[in-house]
């Protein structure tokens, strides 16, 4: 999971809002919204981290603050996430992110900067994934299931491939090392990122943090 910088919504979303602020499913340009949180959220799963399209049955339009539960945010911007289909489908403990949420909350949103979510998420190398803030730790095991099977083995064999490249390079610079995070945090050509770029962006970050002792 990464922080979400939000962009501006749709039009057609701010001006349906004006006239119904809480029917959602009469909103007739969901098409544009998946266009604009798949943009803002360069090509990734607000949650897993998982490659999406913007197009019906790749990317659902996730409510941070459930649809049921919280009938005034429905057609609020910053409640809004593009999230995977989460094995949609399938039995639930196979599933994941928002398939596995449901109704259920979740402490902190990755579009909230003040709550900063990729500040208190860890990346283990046997591609687990925890927080040292007990609450949210649970979280990520309990409401979004971001430990099942299929997603720690995506994890762990992306790390293993950018470890494999960086075996043939030999030791890095400091600056070489800068270039690298600057390459997965998509700062070097500002277009789509790479599926669970935070586990490399994490792990680099770890090796940085050496240089500065």
């Amino acid at each position: 999971m990464r922080n979400i910088t939000k962009g501006p919504e749709p039009q057609s979303l701010t001006e349906y809002r004006a006239r119904d602020p809480t029917d959602y499913d009469g909103y007739p340009d969901k098409d544009k919204l998946r266009v604009s949180l798949v943009s803002e959220q360069r090509g990734i799963c607000c949650y897993c981290m998982g490659p999406i399209r913007a197009t019906i049955g790749s990317t659902k339009v996730e409510h941070w603050h459930s649809y049921a539960r919280y009938p005034a945010e429905r057609l609020v911007y910053l409640n809004l996430l593009g999230a995977c289909m989460g094995n949609e489908g399938r039995r639930h403990s196979d599933q994941h992110c928002d398939s596995y949420k449901g109704d259920r909350d979740l402490s902190r949103n990755p579009a909230n900067m003040a709550h900063n979510v990729q500040g208190i998420v860890h990346f283990l190398a046997d591609g687990r994934i925890t927080s040292p803030n007990p609450v949210f730790n649970e979280e990520l095991q309990q409401v979004l299931n971001l430990n099942v099977p299929v997603l720690v083995n995506s994890r762990k064999e992306t790390l293993r491939a950018f470890q494999s490249t960086l075996r043939k390079r030999g030791a890095l610079s400091r600056q070489a090392w800068e270039r690298l995070l600057q390459q997965w945090n998509g700062e070097a050509y500002g277009e789509g990122l790479m599926p669970y770029c935070q586990v490399i962006i994490y792990w680099i970050q770890k090796k940085l943090a050496r240089f500065v002792r």
